[in-house]
């Protein structure tokens, strides 16, 4: 057995040649507390790193630092250190002690073959791990037991070190682990709708945390924690511009600026990407066109890209938002969405770096069903992108609702590889005040089977690149990130942030253990408050798709700021931006028809999957509305008729958040003051909000439908012309 190299006395240093270096070597005695810590009052800022000592509740023991010895080379090496120093103090409540009082009770050795000559004696198997991959293993090294996190570079024992802090965190033992972990998706991304400047587009959380202004000169320790959170749960890369891009992002003194924050993230193995905009030739390049196939603009983007890598060598590359919703792109001059890609791919292509397409696009004439239109651009271009090219989706065909089935391109484009764009931030699920965890959603639509190359063809082999053989495989989160003191706005909203994260690494995780995890680091081991908090959690997102619309009802929220019910919204500069373009509900009944008979958009899915959206006995009834027009009296499985399901659902929605406001109630004295009385104002908030929409939405539905409601269901207090002349016109997070 490797023995662990002698120590200097007088030094705690280990004796070797100057040359050989190694990235972190960390002896802990583990120590048991004696009972929970004080509560203290807490803002948020710290996130799920508070390294908050399990305390006895747990019935776990706690590293209590016997001696640091760490040498530290490279950035990277030094953000493990720091952070396991941080960590591992807190936790223990005790500060590192010198070599002369070390202890025996066990170590924790951290780094790669490479760095430390006690690993590479290990002579662990660390193949498969690749660069961002780690092995965390128990064993003996001279005849005591030590943790050991080994990796083949820097950044994969950076991200082990903050897999052992999870689990002091939360309470494991360090004893027989033989832990391989390797991520699953290589590019994971936040996607921030931050412009220049620092308003927010769909945000919750105050302005944009990037301070343009000041930067380069002055660089907020913020941005490191930002890093910090980020690598704990192995989000590796930011876009930090809108996708509406303001194409001044390009110029020199904003280019400064990137280079400055990609130098604050770099340590935490994060690339800074960027939103381009498709006419930055014309608007920043004094070029007559941004024709993608003109040579000028070619060069035009060749030379900005060699620029941008001149200042940021391991820049990742450009995101682009191209013809929608108005954004300038290559179909303006006949090209398809492909050549426009493929330029700037050949761009970034010498230095490293992707291209990552929106799949968000629909046609400014009126279409037949919006949620074809994205499948109808890009399907007949599978296998014409470049290597370097990933074409980004959204998780549903419309816009992030509630709830939506898995968009119809994933397994629809073999030949291209395809990345997942999930929402973090809650456009449409009651902004930061609602609470509303949204890793089910992510969860659903990860799980969802295509069916494309028979059954096990999921959205997570899509993505993940195993169904088709892609290297190149990525995720992106719409961020809910702001400069709110606690980061995202509200408590509830960082599990979304934190689940994103964990599942992006690995979309086979569960959304309840999760939401445990997160819970546990959070706020609490004590299972008097795990078992509610993860109860709340697990019920608050299908809470929400209750109160704003079940069974396949989608896109029924106020215009504009999407804030509040609008199922009455119509007119307007476009029919596919109302509700009543989607709901379509008549005296008839309600929903979108779009079977073989309607839009037929069922066949833009696999036929087995294709078959059972077709047939409204085999929709599930969760998107019963989504894929057919039916009936008031159609029967549903409860025995109910589709009207009285409706209206049940509504009120199961708000019954959902009394609840949970009950049970939140009953953790005081369990949870610190001031966190506790933000979450319970913000449930409060919530269920007055779930009300107005319960209210507003079955008055509006019994105008059209002309029905009574279903026994002992209290009537909406106030005639319908009450809510749709209510407005909002300085609700938060609008497109401006």
């Amino acid at each position: 057995m490797p023995k662990m190299l002698p120590l200097t006395p007088a030094t705690g240093e280990m004796r070797r040649p100057r040359a050989v270096r190694f990235a972190l070597s960390l002896l802990f005695g583990i120590t048991l507390l004696a009972g929970a810590p004080a509560l203290q009052a807490e803002d948020g800022y710290q996130l799920w790193l508070r390294y908050a000592a399990p305390g006895a509740a747990s019935a776990t023991a706690s590293p209590g630092i016997s001696q640091l010895v760490a040498i530290a080379d490279s950035p990277v090496q030094k953000a493990t250190q720091h952070e396991l120093q941080r960590g591992l103090q807190a936790l223990s409540g005790a500060a590192p002690v010198g070599a002369k009082t070390v202890t025996r009770a066990g170590g924790l050795l951290v780094g790669t073959p490479a760095s430390s000559p006690q690993i590479a004696r290990l002579g662990l198997d660390l193949d498969g791990l690749g660069r961002e991959g780690y092995r965390i293993r128990s064993a003996v090294v001279d005849g005591h037991a030590t943790t050991v996190v080994a990796a083949n570079e820097d950044v994969g024992a950076l991200y082990g070190a903050f897999h052992v802090l999870r689990l002091l965190q939360t309470g494991q033992p360090l004893r027989d682990l033989d832990i391989h972990e390797t991520p699953r998706i290589a590019v994971r991304v936040l996607n921030h709708w931050d412009n220049l400047d620092r308003y927010v587009e769909r945000g919750y959380a105050g302005q944009s945390i990037w301070d343009w202004h000041r930067l380069p000169g002055w660089l907020d320790p913020r941005y490191t924690d930002y890093a910090r959170a980020n690598a704990s749960i192995g989000i590796n890369g930011t876009v930090l511009n809108n996708v509406n891009a303001n194409a001044e992002v390009l110029t020199p003194m904003y280019l400064d600026k990137v280079a400055a924050i990609a130098g604050m993230l770099r340590p935490y193995g994060m690339k800074v990407y960027l939103s381009a905009r498709f006419s930055a030739p014309m608007e920043i390049g004094g070029l007559a066109t941004a024709d993608p196939l003109d040579a000028g603009v070619q060069r035009w983007w060749k030379t900005k890209a060699d620029e941008v890598y001149a200042l940021n060598p391991d820049f990742g590359g450009f995101l682009v938002k191209a013809n929608s919703e108005g954004q300038p792109g290559p179909q303006d001059y006949g090209r398809s969405h492909a050549d426009g890609a493929n330029m700037l791919a050949d761009a970034v292509a010498p230095h490293g770096g992707i291209v990552m397409w929106r799949a968000f696009v629909y046609s400014d004439e009126e279409p037949v069903d919006r949620a074809k239109q994205a499948y109808n651009e890009f399907v007949p271009l599978d296998g014409t992108f470049r290597d370097n090219v990933l074409v980004q989706v959204k998780n549903g065909a419309i816009d992030f609702q509630p709830r939506e089935p898995f968009h119809p391109l994933f397994g629809a484009m073999p030949k291209t590889p395809l990345m997942m764009e999930f929402q973090i931030t809650k456009e449409y699920l009651g902004f930061s005040t609602h609470l509303a965890y949204k890793a089910p959603l992510y969860e659903e639509v990860l799980d969802a089977d295509t069916e494309v190359q028979g059954p096990g063809s999921t959205v997570a082999r899509v993505i993940d690149g195993s169904l088709d053989g892609h290297a190149l495989t990525g995720i992106a989160g719409v961020a809910n990130i702001g400069s709110d003191r606690n980061w995202s706005g509200s408590h509830f909203d960082q599990a979304n942030w934190y689940a994103f994260g964990r599942l992006a690494w690995n979309p086979d995780l569960a959304s309840r253990d999760i939401a445990a995890e997160w819970t546990r680091m959070t706020f609490s081991n004590d299972p008097a408050v795990v078992e509610p908090v993860v109860g709340m959690m697990m019920a608050s997102r299908e809470a929400v798709v209750d109160y704003t619309g079940a069974l396949g009802l989608h896109h029924v929220m106020g215009r504009g700021h999407h804030y509040g019910p609008g199922p009455w919204v119509e007119g307007g500069p476009r029919a596919d931006w109302t509700s009543v373009y989607f709901h379509r509900a008549d005296a008839n009944g309600i929903g979108f028809d779009r079977t073989r008979r309607g839009s037929d958009a069922v066949s833009q899915y696999a036929p087995p999957v294709a078959e059972i959206f077709d047939d409204v006995a085999r929709t599930p009834e969760e998107f019963l509305l989504w894929f057919h027009h039916v009936p008031w009296n159609h029967p549903m499985r409860s025995g109910r008729p589709l009207w009285d399901e409706l209206v049940l659902r509504y009120d199961r929605g708000v019954g959902t958040v009394r609840d949970m406001r009950a049970t939140w109630a009953g953790l005081d004295g369990r949870i610190d003051a001031e966190r506790h009385a933000q979450v319970a104002a913000f449930l409060a908030i919530q269920q007055d909000e779930a009300q107005w929409w319960r209210d507003a939405s079955i008055a509006y539905f019994q105008s059209i439908s002309g029905l009574p409601l279903p026994a002992g269901v209290a009537p909406p207090p106030h005639p319908l012309g009450y809510y749709k002349a209510l407005e909002f016109p300085h609700a938060p997070g609008d497109t401006q």
